[in-house]
């Protein structure tokens, strides 16, 4: 977190809450002598929620919790683009880019805002939604319209295939209202 102080010359100068070095706010928003994040995030809380266990490194230093993939995949099933869901967290497009590509570990309330803006739990956030996504293809398959689409599902070419898929789910996503 980082302090702003003035302007000057339209660069914004801010002093690091860290190690109080008064210095213009750099484009990838760390401080340039702690490497700590100039941006007005909450303090880091050590969680007390119990986590899912993290496995074993994979030998990247890296567990199998993969979160990264886990975020882009529900923003592109919501249709989202970073730009998009940075707005929703009021966050820098940045700092979605940085979580993707795994250069930036969010906080606690950053994975909580995460998980409102994608519309999950922060549980779903952690396990990559594939247990929410299991149950909505249950769903759809139980609804007799899709039933009787599904004989039909393997004469679509590919194109055709992804219009119907993105159609449902609009469908299912944002319910259209009866008039």
């Amino acid at each position: 977190m980082a302090t702003t102080l003035a302007p000057v010359d339209s660069r914004e100068v801010v002093r690091c809450d860290r190690c109080l070095l008064v210095q213009f706010r750099t484009t990838n928003n760390l401080c340039r002598r702690c490497h700590g994040s100039l941006d007005e995030d909450e303090p880091e809380i050590v969680a007390t929620l119990p986590l899912p266990p993290v496995a074993p490194s994979n030998g990247n230093g890296r567990g199998h919790l993969n979160l990264a993939a886990s975020i882009r995949s529900l923003r592109l099933r919501n249709g989202l683009s970073q730009r998009q869901l940075a707005a929703r967290m009021s966050v820098p497009r940045t700092y979605v880019s940085k979580i993707e590509n795994e250069k930036a570990t969010p906080t606690l309330s950053s994975l909580e805002r995460l998980a409102r803006a994608l519309e999950v739990t922060v549980p779903e956030l952690l396990s990559g939604g594939e247990r929410s996504r299991q149950e909505e293809v249950r769903e759809l398959l139980q609804d007799p319209f899709i039933a009787e689409l599904m004989p039909f599902l393997s004469q679509l070419n590919g194109l055709q295939m992804s219009s119907i898929l993105a159609q449902v789910r609009d469908l299912t996503v944002r319910p259209r209202r009866s008039a």
